[in-house]
Parts: structure tokens; C-alpha cells; sequence
């Protein structure tokens, strides 16, 4: 898999399919996850709709450049955060929300793209927002899909998705195949798929065993804050997914997210929680390209 240099330091893994002259749209995917989590064949079927889809590891994740050399004491940082302490906890991470952001576009660069369609999910559609609102000039459309604003009040996370999430992951490969199953609890209800969840987290550890960015990046989303200003401002044209049965991050994010950008087109999809379940592929793949046809 090829890997390019994005910024002094940073190099990113990164795949494509479809014909390079097709219009490109960008797959940012979201925390903890590697660019594999956005399916070969959601990729290859938007790829069939006339565009170039390039998905990518963002930094900390995957094959790109980690910065483990750079630990981050998780509980140290929360009570940080809990006490109000936002300089201390800043000093301890090494990397921002917006620096993640300037990646994609980096990558972009590198592979001589002026503007893409820019599609972000989760933490990704965070990153994909700050695309859109500090360099509108390079993203020709946005989609931000099962995300949120950064405000409190909006987008939280149940107790029980969110103590899934945050729990330790197990160091060896059979207890993060098993551990993959703590996902049901934020998947579609209607297509619930534990071996799919299970093969994942197997092609994951294969390809690169070792989470430590996690940390990091959870301490990127936090400190991000709102971008309620900047989404309010936004005249990049917006697509908002979100599925209604995501218990990671609540439908209200999509929600704000649609009613803070003007003229955003906002699509509630029934039996999806926070993943893309195989049978509801045809209503993403015909969302988005119709979005991406302008």
C-alpha cells in the first residue's frame, strides 16, 4: 500500500479505486479506525457511480506515522479537562483535531487535487468539517456522516456505547477479534453482523497490531471544542447522514450539525446505528453520489 509524505513528518498510508478522472471524494475515517473500515466493496460501489474514491489512515492509525514516542496518560488528562485545566491538558497531546485535518488535505496535495468531495464519519466528519471551514477552496462538497458539532448538549454518547469505546483494548489477537463485539452495542439493530465486526478487528490487527494512538487522538476530539461559529459561516454545500439508532453519537449531532449549516440537506436514515450495515449501502452510495454530482 502506498504511503506519501503530507507535511514535514508526516507521511500517510492511503488506496484508491475507480478511474483517476473521475471526480475524487475523500473518505475520512474516524477514531481508532483504519482506512479498511471503509469497505472495499461501499468503495468500489461508489467508484461504479463515476468517482475516484481515496480513503486513507489518518495519522496515529494504521500504516501512517504514529507518535509513539509521545504517551498519553488517559486518566491524567481527563481530570485535567474534568478540573478546567485546558492549557495542561493541551500540553499533553501532541497533535490537534486541525492538524488532522491539514493531513487530508495534505494528502490531497500530494496527489495533485485541488478540491475533492470530502466525506468524514464519526470523528472523521469532525475532521471533514474543519476542512470545509478553514480551506473551503479545496472541498467541492461535504458530507459529514454519523458526527456532531463539538457542543455540548448535542452528539453525546450513551453511557454504555461510551464506556465500550473508552475501555482498554486487549494487546493479543484473539482478545481484540473478541473485543470487536462490544460495537454491537452502537450498531444497526435491524443488521446486527458480529463476524463482520470480527474479521475487521482480525484484517486490523494483521495490518498494524498496535492501538496507542487512541489516546491521542480521543484527546484531539476533546479538545477540538465547537465549530458551531464555522458551521454557521459554511458555504460549502452539506450533507448530513446519520442513522437512528446510533447510541456512539446520537442523532441530535446530526441534527445540529444540518440546522448550523446553511442549506445543508439532512438524511435521517431508519435501522443504522454507527456503522454502514451492507443492506442499507444502496441508500449511502445513491445519497452521496448524488451529492458529489455538483
Amino acid at each position: 500500500m502506498p504511503t506519501v509524505a503530507v507535511s514535514p513528518g508526516i507521511s500517510l498510508a492511503y488506496d484508491c479505486f475507480g478511474d483517476p478522472g473521475d471526480p475524487p471524494v475523500l473518505l475520512v475515517m474516524g477514531f481508532g479506525a483504519q482506512l479498511i473500515a471503509w469497505e472495499d466493496g461501499f468503495c468500489r460501489a461508489l467508484a461504479a457511480r463515476g468517482r475516484r474514491v481515496i480513503r486513507y489512515d489518518n495519522r496515529d492509525c494504521g500504516l501512517s506515522t504514529r507518535f509513539d514516542d509521545h504517551p498519553v496518560d488517559l486518566p491524567r488528562f481527563i481530570d485535567a479537562v474534568t478540573a478546567g485545566d485546558l492549557p495542561a491538558a493541551r500540553a499533553m497531546m501532541p497533535y490537534t483535531l486541525q492538524d488532522m485535518a491539514e493531513d487530508g488535505l495534505g494528502l490531497l496535495t500530494a496527489l495533485g487535487i485541488d478540491r475533492a468531495h470530502v466525506v468524514g464519519t464519526s470523528m472523521g466528519g469532525m475532521i471533514a468539517q474543519l476542512m470545509a471551514i478553514t480551506h473551503p477552496e479545496r472541498v467541492r462538497t461535504l458530507t459529514s456522516m454519523m458526527s456532531t458539532t463539538g457542543e455540548s448538549g448535542y452528539g453525546e454518547a450513551g453511557p454504555e456505547a461510551l464506556a465500550a469505546l473508552l475501555a482498554p483494548q486487549p494487546t493479543d489477537r484473539a482478545g481484540r477479534i473478541a473485543a470487536a463485539e462490544r460495537q454491537l452495542l452502537w450498531a444497526s439493530r435491524r443488521y446486527p453482523d458480529p463476524a463482520a465486526l470480527r474479521d475487521l478487528a482480525a484484517r486490523s490487527y494483521d495490518r498494524a497490531p498496535e492501538p496507542a494512538g487512541a489516546g491521542r487522538q480521543v484527546g484531539a476530539m476533546v479538545l477540538a471544542g465547537s465549530r458551531a461559529d464555522g458551521l454557521r459561516a459554511l458555504r460549502v454545500p452539506t450533507l448530513v447522514v446519520h442513522g437512528l439508532d446510533d447510541t456512539l453519537i446520537d442523532p441530535s449531532g446530526g441534527r445540529r450539525t444540518a440546522e448550523l449549516v446553511p442549506g445543508a440537506e439532512l438524511l435521517l436514515v431508519p435501522d443504522m446505528g454507527h456503522d454502514r450495515p451492507p443492506a442499507l449501502w444502496p441508500v449511502l452510495v445513491d445519497a452521496l453520489a448524488a451529492h458529489t454530482a455538483r
